[in-house]
């Protein structure tokens, strides 16, 4: 399993980004995900809790419910992913919230693992109305995650944070982000994606105003788009095509659970029309 430096990273993306080399990344609940991704050619892998629900069959917000233990998870997932991933850097999606978390001790065994960066997942950005007031209130709030990312930039991890609006942005940068990931909601499409989206064509503007926010506070930011209706290559082409500021995609049911739903359901089909 292959160590990655944060500056060697950061580099390279740089470069991608002055190239115009879209830069993509990806999840991956499983070690054959990872593997696939890894001979696609991908730039980053991610893996947190929601990747092993998804491809359990559950929805991707099973990553915010009390399932199991996040920060737990991504540890036990490791041992399944890192040892098959060569040549890419491998993030863990941690819990920035979770009240019973040594982050210092935490975020240093994640180092150690072999983890090149982590990523803000589960996060209370995905949540709203009432209940995400209550959780701002009652200490849980999207402050803790942006603290989280300020520790892991602290131990020259690379950060590639979500963001929900601009003011989310603002606060990553000043934490130390290298890469601003715009998070439109959860991913459409297959049989467990979300019916409920922001429309596609309204998703430019959004990701500009968000980078550009983030832009204000470190003009090197990266910044990707993720989620809701950009579901496809087709998707995320029409956005970075699009926008002045975007750097890239990063998929997660995107880039595992959907094409393992369209393939695995097609070659069944496939098989079921043999005959004799």
């Amino acid at each position: 399993m292959a160590r990655f430096e944060r500056k060697a990273i950061v580099d390279r993306l740089q470069q991608m980004k002055r190239d115009r080399i879209p830069i993509i990344g990806g999840g991956a609940g499983t070690g054959l995900s990872a593997k696939c991704e890894e001979q696609g050619g991908i730039d980053l892998i991610v893996i947190y809790n929601s990747g092993r629900y998804r491809m359990a069959g559950r929805g991707s917000l099973s990553g915010l419910m009390a399932y199991g233990n996040a920060n737990d998870v991504v540890v036990e997932m490791a041992r399944e992913i890192l040892p098959v991933v060569k040549n890419t850097p491998v993030l863990a999606g941690v819990n920035g919230t979770d009240p019973f978390c040594i982050f210092d001790q935490f975020l240093a065994q994640l180092k150690d693992l072999g983890f090149a960066g982590v990523q803000n997942f589960p996060t209370v950005g995905l949540i709203d109305g009432t209940f995400r007031a209550n959780l701002e209130e009652t200490g849980m709030s999207y402050g803790l995650e942006v603290d989280m990312i300020a520790a892991a930039h602290d131990l020259d991890m690379l950060t590639t944070p979500y963001v929900f609006c601009e003011d989310d942005a603002v606060a990553m940068a000043k934490a130390g982000a290298d890469i601003i990931v715009c998070h439109l909601g959860l991913t459409t499409g297959g049989s467990i994606g979300a019916e409920t989206s922001l429309k596609l064509e309204d998703c430019p503007a959004m990701v500009d105003a968000w980078a550009e926010a983030a832009l204000k506070v470190n003009k090197d930011a990266i910044v990707l788009v993720h989620g809701g209706p950009v579901s496809s290559p087709d998707d995320a082409s029409f956005v970075l095509n699009r926008t002045t500021n975007c750097h890239g995609f990063y998929g997660a049911s995107s880039m595992e659970r959907l094409p393992t739903e369209q393939a695995l359901t097609e070659q069944t089909r496939k098989f079921k029309a043999v005959t004799f």
